[in-house]
Order: structure tokens, then sequence, then C-alpha cells
């Protein structure tokens, strides 16, 4: 059954995520503080809207995917926000990676209007958003949920429920501290291999069936190998998830000996003007690091 989705933010993931959606069938608002990324999608088919508000009137799922917890705050309660578009019944579901607190403030604020609120942060890169392969990490009522899992279902194809709001966004963070943990393993294994003369091509194809292989190795390996640093994950958006995961890790005393030291390198790649690199960049911080010595 055709459905009618706002969808809001169309960077690298929001495009191809509401390409899918158009794609469906369903009948597609748009809007992006860039209009211009819009362009595409409305040419496929989607309608454009003037505000956040715009694009959710009239519509049974709203989907949000921007920048970071101020953005969400301005898309979904600001004066043009989709608070002031959405019907009571309606459901908004946030797919930005933000702080758990500020997903139980927007969903609080939008339940007073009757209007249901999933945190539902994503895992996966372009090709997974294209495929519709993403995993869905999804905190809320499970009623909210259940109402619009067909629109989701098109854009993942592992739909997981932690529990109450915020848990999607806590699920998230978890992952985060998996992804940049694991980039620092990458790019040391890497030099240490470079520094005693082995091929780097050939240290990744024989450690990725090992124990300590993983699919980030055996997708960032033979990037970093070819010096192929073009984002999958920006630098930007990995340093804002860390600085989500601190403060949520300092909120129950946890200590983070391996994200501080991801974000370190992810620091120094900052102030080298990488930011808008991939993730794999980290081995451009540890290597100015070994010709410093």
């Amino acid at each position: 059954m055709a459905r009618s989705v706002g969808f809001i933010g169309l960077g690298i993931m929001g495009r191809a995520m509401a390409r899918r959606l158009v794609d469906a069938g369903h009948r597609v608002r748009v809007w992006n503080r860039d209009a211009s990324k819009a362009a595409e999608l409305v040419a496929a088919g989607a309608a454009p809207a003037a505000t956040p508000r715009e694009a959710a009137a009239g519509a049974d799922v709203v989907i949000t995917i921007v920048t970071d917890s101020p953005a969400v705050e301005a898309v979904i309660l600001g004066p043009d926000g989709v608070i002031h578009g959405a019907a009571p019944g309606s459901v908004v579901v946030d797919m930005t990676t933000i702080h758990p607190s500020v997903a139980r403030k927007v969903g609080t604020v939008l339940r007073e209007k009757k209007i249901g609120f999933l945190d539902s942060p994503v895992t996966g890169m372009e090709f997974r958003a294209k495929d519709g392969t993403l995993s869905l990490l999804v905190g809320g009522e499970k009623a909210d949920l259940e109402r619009v899992r067909d629109v989701l279902s098109i854009l993942g194809n592992r739909i997981t429920y932690f529990g109450p709001q915020g848990s999607g966004q806590t699920a998230k963070a978890c992952n985060q501290i998996l992804c940049a943990v694991n980039m620092v393993g990458i790019v040391e294994a890497l030099h240490l291999g470079r520094l005693n003369g082995l091929d780097q091509a050939t240290l990744v194809e024989a450690l990725i069936p090992g124990a300590g292989g993983s699919w980030a190795l055996d997708r960032f390996g033979p990037q970093i190998v070819k010096r192929d640093f073009q984002p999958g994950g920006r630098i930007a958006l990995m340093l804002k998830d860390l600085g989500i995961i601190e403060e949520a890790a300092a909120e129950v005393g946890l200590p983070l000996a391996g994200a501080a030291a991801a974000k370190r390198y992810f620091e120094e790649n900052k102030v080298a003007g990488e930011v808008d690199l991939g993730t794999q960049a980290m081995y451009k911080a540890v290597e100015r690091r070994i010709l410093k010595r």
C-alpha cells in the first residue's frame, strides 16, 4: 500500500533512502536545507517542500536524517518544524545519530501532540542505503514501530527494536565505538607490517579470514593500501559521534580507552584539514606521528 512520506535531509544517505521510497511507489515529499539536493528526487517523482513543516503536512510517516542534535531539534521542533505540520497519529522517525537524551526530549514533546516518535539511527554506508540493506536500531514505542515497519523495511533488511526512547541511539553509540576502535587496529597493524617490510596488500588478504579479520578490514584495508581516502563515513561525523559517546559513557561511569585513542587520531586529522576524508584516513594521522619520530 502506498504511504505518504515526508523526508527531511538529503545528504549522501538521505538521498539514497528517499529514492528507494520513491521507486517503491510511495508519495514522498522532500525537504533539504540546500534545495538543489532535492532536484534529482523531484525529477524521479518526489514532491518538493519549502519547509520541514510542509514536508510533514499530510504525511503518515516523516523521516529525518540530518547532521546532529541541534539540527534535529530545529527541523522537528523549530518554528517551521515537523511538529507544526504533522498530524496526530502520524509517526516521526529520526535516523540521525544524536545523543539519547535529545531523542528522549523530542519524543516527549511530539507525544504531547499525539505524534509518535522513533529514534532509529542506521548502520551501513551509501551502497547499503541504495540496496535497502541498512540496519535500523530502534527506540521508542513498539506500537509506533509496527505502524511504520512497512516503510522502514524498504530502507533496511534488519530492524532491531531495543526498547524505550533513546535506546536506538545508545545502540548506535555502541556501534560507533566498534567502528572507531576497529579502525585503530587496522591502521596500526598495517603500519607495523609496512615498517617491517611486509607487502600491505598481501597482509590485508592474509588477515581478513583470521580471528582479527572484520568487515572493516575487508572494506577499508584495500582502500588504505591504495591510499584511497574518499569518504564512506566522514571523519567530521565520526568526531561528532565520539563526542556523544563520551557524554553517554560518562553518565554511567564507563572509561573509554579505545574510543579515546581513536578520537585523538581523528582530532589530528582535523588539525590537518582532513575532516571530509573517510575514517580510513586515520592512517595518515598515524603516518605523520611516525615521520615525526
